[in-house]
């Protein structure tokens, strides 16, 4: 094998593989990054048998010479010294030769690099993936979805199917639904459906961990990225990114009985300053097993948040509704969950919907049904 690469598309190929590979892993040839070079062009691949994600460099890319093929061929290389050493080559252009004992050099400018390589035909297969249905959805709405419902994932695995995102799709509509039990993250979306047929139909459960890897990788564009989703993978792909995850196997819990239809209570508040009177509420409640923040509603569209430790001090802060409808609340959540909800929801102005004390609560943006976050409050008494 020996080939040219500009340097920069190569350290961005790696750096997207190197989230899949794992240091802990029992393989050790998973520790390795995967190169196959053909006369089209350059495929890297990194995995750790949950997460595959294969990075793909044509020859030639928009009338540039991306990779200058002499003699094709393939090796898997230690993926940390790989990935560390491409960082820091002095110029422009990378030239890699491996020889029939997987000795691999590596030259740019007056640099050179000998790495110990392993052979590539011992490094396990991607898995197959039959594409029957496929749906389309733009890079930048899927990092925002993930955005908006990946940080409501358990990070217990006492339940491991909670430590995932629940996708439905269904007329049309993507729905993501994240959950720990003690609070719920919704997204809905519609997809480009020219493609599915109108039965189509689709619950599947994504590790919250693979969405983390896969939001970092995507572009902030509107290029589609197709997604196949099958009974034990999903597979997600861009122009020169292919993205495989297991699924979680298991049923996901009917989470639609927990929103709550009516409510006793309305806020409506602007969002930057809810935030900061919670943040700053939760100061002193840190120390706390739970964290725990009390609202107040008070007369003339004011509101009280508050908080009280016992050994270290209390706080109170007052800011003023845009609108309070229905009976007087107090109730107690913690600060961290709606901090998170609230981080998530990108509108200058939200909604809250209480339904009582003891129930759980709905945080949404005005006019959207499309988002929604629900928290448990938590019982002080």
């Amino acid at each position: 094998m020996k080939f040219t690469v500009q340097k920069d598309h190569l350290v961005k190929g790696v750096q997207d593989v190197m989230r899949a590979v794992s240091s802990r892993t029992t393989i050790p040839i998973l520790t390795g990054i995967k190169l196959v070079v053909t006369n089209e062009g350059l495929t890297l691949t990194g995995s750790d048998s949950d997460i595959s994600i294969e990075s793909y460099l044509p020859t030639v890319l928009e009338d540039q010479q991306l990779v200058d093929v002499k003699q094709p061929g393939s090796i898997v290389l230690n993926a940390r010294y790989f990935s560390d050493i491409v960082k820091k080559l002095p110029a422009d252009f990378v030239e890699l030769e491996s020889d029939s004992h997987y000795v691999t050099t590596i030259r740019a400018g007056k640099t050179e690099f000998s790495l110990n390589g392993f052979d590539a035909e011992e490094y396990p297969l991607l898995p197959q993936i039959e594409e029957h249905e496929t749906i389309s959805i733009s890079a930048d709405l899927l990092k925002f979805m993930i955005r908006q419902t990946v940080f409501a994932v358990s990070t217990s695995e006492t339940r491991p199917i909670l430590t995932g995102v629940n996708w439905k799709i269904e007329n049309g509509d993507l729905t993501c639904i994240a959950t720990d039990s003690h609070r719920l993250a919704l997204r809905q979306a519609k997809i480009d459906n020219n493609s599915l047929s109108n039965e189509f139909k689709a619950s599947v459960v994504i590790p919250g961990k693979s969405l983390n890897e896969l939001s970092k990788i995507l572009d902030d564009s509107t290029e589609k990225v197709d997604i196949v989703l099958t009974e034990h993978q999903a597979l997600f792909k861009t122009k020169h990114i292919l993205f495989f995850t297991r699924l979680l196997e298991g049923n996901y819990p009917d989470t639609s009985k927990l929103i709550p239809s009516e409510s006793k209570t309305e806020l409506t508040v602007m969002t930057k300053e809810f935030l900061q009177a919670i943040d700053r509420a939760s100061l002193l409640a840190r120390e706390g097993r739970n964290n725990v923040v009390h609202l107040e509603t008070l007369s003339n569209q004011l509101v009280n948040i508050s908080s009280y430790s016992p050994e270290i001090g209390k706080v109170v802060d007052e800011i003023v509704c845009e609108d309070i409808k229905g009976e007087e609340l107090k109730i107690s959540f913690s600060a961290k969950y709606v901090m998170d909800a609230l981080k998530a929801i990108e509108s200058p102005e939200i909604y809250i919907q209480f339904t009582g004390a003891m129930r759980p609560f709905l945080i949404r943006t005005a006019n959207d049904s499309r988002t929604l976050q629900l928290i448990l409050p938590v019982r002080t008494y």
